[in-house]
């Protein structure tokens, strides 16, 4: 991933199952679409909680829902709280993930509308997107072969591909989600470490397009 191009390229390092993330969803979308000419846009999945294997604890599950409840009024995404992270959840975010990659492997032009719909899935609808079945049923949705999804999926070269990105977002220096970092003219410039509005972002990436 950090071979030169001479075009720009933006670093957004993600997890499809963090709230700021979802948050976040309206402003990367507009500048995908203002920049589209300017510069390419490669989500990296970041790994929120790769791995987590306990069950949800009653005091974390309050904790979440305080985040996604300052989400909320801060960017006015939609939050559906009702039965949300039910008793004997486990937020293992490496499904998801994993899922993303799978999804761009088979057609990459696809990669943010699927991302986004796990987010909206999560977030909107209650689904369980750490299990395989729902994360299928995403990639259908998406006009995505549902069996080729299952297997690239459960396939080991995703499970090594997964980790690798997770192994570069460490590389990164990024330690939470949204983060923007441009590649350009062979320096790394960061745009963002959290959630900012697309004015920020767009003042920003003006100033460095323009060097």
């Amino acid at each position: 991933m950090m071979e030169d191009n001479s075009n720009p390229v933006l670093w957004y390092f993600a997890d499809p199952m963090c709230s700021w993330c979802w948050g976040f969803s309206p402003v990367i979308s507009k500048v995908k679409k203002m920049y589209a000419d300017q510069i390419k846009i490669a989500l990296v999945m970041g790994g929120l909680q790769p791995g987590e294997t306990n069950i949800l604890s009653d005091s974390s599950r309050e904790e979440i829902f305080h985040h996604w409840q300052q989400v909320e009024k801060m960017t006015g995404q939609d939050f559906l709280f009702d039965n949300a992270l039910p008793d004997g959840f486990i937020y293992n975010t490496e499904p998801a993930c994993r899922a993303v990659i799978t999804a761009g492997l088979m057609d990459a032009t696809k990669t943010f509308d699927y991302f986004t719909a796990i987010q909206a899935a999560f977030y909107t609808k209650n689904q369980d997107v750490t299990q395989i079945s729902c994360l299928q049923q995403l990639a259908v949705d998406c006009g995505l072969n549902g069996e080729k999804f299952n297997t690239l999926f459960l396939d080991e070269k995703q499970h090594i591909s997964v980790e690798k990105s997770f192994e570069f977002t460490k590389k990164a220096g990024v330690q939470g989600f949204p983060t923007l970092i441009l590649n350009q003219h062979e320096q790394l410039h960061t745009l963002t470490r959290g959630y900012q509005d697309y004015e920020s972002i767009s003042a920003t990436l003006d100033k460095l397009l323009a060097v």
